[in-house]
């Protein structure tokens, strides 16, 4: 287990100004049980924020036929939609929402090669509203695997998680399991599959990123 890089400035800024309200409240307050609280609050408060910056050691069994969460969170949706923006077609969606308690490290679902990958800005609903697919701040990308099957990922932003982050381009190969990028809090991940996709998980269902089996591949 070890700290993700995008937490390393935030940790550390987050550090000190916790260390300043703690030094400022001392002189201020003279009773020893408030200061006892502020420092316990500040301390609980810290440990949180470090746990949701927490990267994972995973190693993913490679298989060309399953499809991985890709990410730890809870299944909130799993059905029958149209996909607009790529596909233009029926997909079946597998959506999986990041509480600010997951790790929120995002991981490839299939590997293969990165056939379409777009940014869009857009609104902060929260995470489960329905419309949050398609309205928030979002990237999308399509991972094109052997025989050209195609899954898309759509990293999606919530009311609180404003910082999407991606370490992958159009055209680049990426691993099963592989990290991908990363959402700062609340956020959800959606994933487009084929109809003939033989589904492992519903909603409500919790899932490891790179470890949890979502679908499986019945046009390898």
């Amino acid at each position: 287990m070890t700290i993700h890089k995008e937490g390393k400035k935030p940790l550390f800024y987050l550090l000190i100004t916790l260390f300043l309200i703690n030094v400022a409240i001392s002189y201020l307050v003279s009773q020893e049980d408030i200061l006892n609280v502020v420092i316990a609050v500040s301390v609980i408060f810290y440990v949180l924020v470090l746990q949701f910056f927490r990267s994972p050691d995973i190693v993913t069994k490679e298989d060309s036929n399953l499809v991985y969460a890709p990410a730890d969170g809870k299944v909130v949706v799993v059905e029958k939609t149209l996909e607009n923006e790529y596909f233009e077609d029926e997909r079946i969606q597998v959506s999986i929402f990041m509480s600010p308690l997951n790790a929120h490290v995002n991981r490839t679902p299939a590997g293969g090669i990165i056939s379409y990958f777009k940014y869009h800005p857009g609104k902060y609903l929260v995470a489960w509203h329905p419309k949050s697919s398609t309205e928030n701040e979002r990237t999308t990308m399509v991972i094109r695997l052997k025989n050209n099957v195609e899954i898309l990922v759509r990293q999606v932003a919530g009311a609180v998680a404003r910082r999407i982050k991606w370490y992958v381009h159009e055209g680049n190969y990426v691993r099963q399991g592989q990290e991908f990028g990363f959402i700062k809090f609340g956020s959800r991940l959606d994933v487009y599959l084929p109809t003939d996709a033989e589904l492992k998980v519903k909603p409500g269902d919790k899932t490891t990123g790179g470890k949890t089996v979502i679908a499986e591949l019945n046009s390898i």
